[in-house]
């Protein structure tokens, strides 16, 4: 068997572990929003002290089968980075070293994916406690998440053969693609912020909502809720207008293009259904729902990003005065 058909096996189970990672996301809004995030106690890694907990109510078993995912991630993570190494050694090549380190890397921060996951638990931030560092908690979260996802994607990427990045094609194109991840990772910060505070401090109409939203007496959370549509709407355009023009900049090259497409698609596909889930007063499946266009765009936009650094066209000369 070839080292090109080995890779591709490869690919399909590094892709199967993206899609694995997203349940496992997924789960954990779900999680969140049921208010089960102490299902098993302040206790990791046992639940409510025991291995198995003996006599679990529906919020033990919500939080129980996460642990458990997680774990199964865990195996899955390094399952992955052994076949990578084995292919590395099998064939030594570039491109197999580049799958291995990507590898490694989602490897390590599923472990500080745990870690988290662990810190927020023993630290009792979890259902609708609400301390100070609670919001730096899952800020720091989310962060990690949509990066282990990112180097997971990459992953897959460089074992189905995308080519190489190239990180020497000058720094304003570089400083730009860094710009757009950072506020992509804003609005998510924000959104967690703000299904924070709608979890703790529920509206029963949109109107009491926005009320609260501009009450002195509120809550600081309910203040910094409107930072999510703000930040949604102006990173939108904001993404937009800069794939656009990484576009012009890659005259020519239909993979920059077609993921700036799928990029744009999905950003105005979750502006309507983020402006849904409002309205609804964010239902629980609204909420995942929600996440999922996010990990979607996220996703889109590191292939996006990976597609410019890999082109292998000429940026676009700046025209003569």
């Amino acid at each position: 068997m070839g080292i090109e058909t080995k890779l591709s096996r490869f690919a399909k189970y590094a892709w199967f572990v993206v899609v694995f990672n997203i349940l496992v996301i997924l789960w954990g809004v779900f999680l969140r929003s049921s208010k089960s995030g102490d299902g098993c106690g302040q206790h990791w890694l046992t639940c409510q002290g025991e291995v198995l907990p003996s006599a679990p109510e529906l919020k033990t078993i919500i939080e129980f089968s996460h642990r458990i995912m997680s774990a199964v991630d865990g195996v899955l993570m390094l399952i992955m980075v052994g076949w990578a190494f084995w292919l590395w050694r099998q064939s030594r090549d570039a491109r197999s070293l580049t799958t291995l380190k990507m590898a490694a890397v989602s490897l390590f921060f599923v472990a500080t994916e745990g870690a988290v996951g662990a810190g927020l638990v023993l630290t009792g931030n979890t259902a609708e406690t609400l301390t100070a560092a609670r919001p730096f908690w899952m800020a720091g979260h989310l962060i990690n998440t949509f990066t282990l996802l990112a180097f997971l994607v990459l992953t897959a990427r460089s074992a189905s053969g995308g080519a190489a990045l190239n990180l020497r094609i000058g720094a304003k194109h570089i400083v730009a693609l860094l710009i757009g991840a950072a506020a992509v990772l804003i609005v998510g910060i924000t959104g967690s912020i703000a299904a924070l505070s709608n979890m703790i401090f529920p509206s029963g109409t949109l109107a009491e909502g926005i009320v609260k939203d501009f009450s002195q007496t509120s809550h600081v959370l309910l203040r910094l809720r409107l930072l999510h549509p703000i930040t949604a709407i102006l990173t939108s355009v904001f993404v937009i207008f800069l794939t656009g023009w990484l576009v012009k900049e890659r005259p020519g090259d239909r993979g920059v293009s077609r993921w700036a497409n799928v990029l744009s698609i999905l950003i105005l596909a979750q502006i309507a259904f983020g402006s849904a889930t409002l309205l609804m007063l964010a239902p629980i499946i609204m909420q995942i729902g929600h996440l999922l266009f996010a990990d979607a765009i996220w996703i889109s936009y590191v292939l996006f990003a990976a597609a410019f650094l890999s082109s292998k066209g000429r940026i676009s000369e700046e025209p003569e005065a």
